[in-house]
């Protein structure tokens, strides 16, 4: 394998920003390179067009960039047919992007009822011919964010040769199945496993909320690096604790406004970015909606039932 591939530094372990649809837009990736700088970003996914030549519409084409703010960005795809995704991949070759990744998880929405996203691993027999034609058309680094299986989390297993062969430069594992959504727990045992399993270095993803729970699973599972969601949502300094540069286990109040600090801080960007308050405040409520801790939520449930923005950001200044 080309190290000189990957878009993170040989020998380090990468802390990365995970892509989230409705969410991880490029305003809260600035936000994080500003305040934490992972060492990697995602775009949300790149819709690959089966009827429109261009592949790319046009809104997802500004996403196509090589790294924001210094930090190396990989452009998610998603979509279905070797041609359609290979043509894709040229164009954003093209465009100057180095790093790309091939969605294989993603369980919800209209990415699940074709052979695209999460629901590919219904048809595994498709993926030879999809990888390949996409090995061959990226010079730079391919990875591959997956779900441990569709319906069987053992699944991954048959296909570690299959990605091994296909040379791809690594793999992001969530170790949940496709049905199971984001239900129960995210079962790293698993994880540990593929890490043995297999040549490739595995990104570990999934339910990874605390410092501590990460470094522990840093320890246990021997992942080549850690990609963060709902769990950098919720603690947005979470990528500081995890290099041991701050506490690892946050005072409510610490993590109160933190994220009163985030929402606070992406408002206006928002605004000038969106169309009208409305707009911005479903948009801030997306990202309440990655809190899951029910600690936080004597500040996130007001927030959620608010109905105009500047309530909004009123309720937040009492947290700051």
């Amino acid at each position: 394998m080309d190290t000189s591939r990957l878009p993170w530094a040989t020998g380090s372990f990468p802390l990365m920003l995970a892509p989230m649809q409705g969410v991880t837009n490029r305003i809260v990736r600035n936000y994080f390179v500003e305040q934490v700088r992972p060492d990697v970003l995602f775009t949300e996914f790149v819709r690959v067009s089966g009827v429109d030549p261009a592949r790319i519409p046009r809104r997802d084409r500004a996403e196509l960039a090589a790294s924001e703010g210094g930090v190396p960005l990989v452009v998610q795809l998603i979509g279905r047919g070797v041609k359609e995704l290979s043509e894709a991949a040229v164009m954003v070759v093209n465009a100057g992007v180095q790093h790309l990744n091939l969605n294989l998880g993603c369980p919800y929405g209209r990415t699940a009822s074709g052979c695209t996203g999460g629901n590919t691993l219904r048809t595994p027999e498709v993926l030879p011919d999809i990888l390949a034609a996409l090995r061959a058309a990226i010079p730079g680094s391919f990875s591959v964010k997956i779900r441990a299986g569709y319906d069987n989390p053992r699944q991954i297993f048959s296909l570690l040769p299959l990605f091994e062969q296909s040379a791809i430069d690594f793999l992001i594992l969530h170790p949940r199945t496709v049905l199971q959504q984001y239900k129960g727990h995210a079962d790293h045992t698993l994880t540990a496993e593929v890490v043995r399993a297999t040549s490739l270095p595995v990104i570990a993803n999934g339910d990874i909320v605390s410092a501590t729970q990460g470094l522990r699973l840093r320890e246990e599972a021997r992942p080549a690096g850690l990609m963060l969601g709902r769990g950098a949502i919720a603690d947005p300094r979470l990528f500081a604790r995890l290099r041991q540069n701050e506490t690892a286990t946050p005072t409510m109040v610490e993590r109160q406004q933190g994220l009163a600090r985030m929402l606070t801080a992406l408002a206006p960007d928002y605004r000038t970015t969106f169309c009208g308050d409305a707009q911005v405040l479903g948009k801030l409520k997306a990202l309440l909606s990655c809190v899951e801790s029910d600690a936080l939520s004597a500040m996130t449930k007001p927030l959620k039932r608010a109905k105009r923005l500047d309530t909004f950001l009123d309720f937040l200044n009492k947290f700051q």
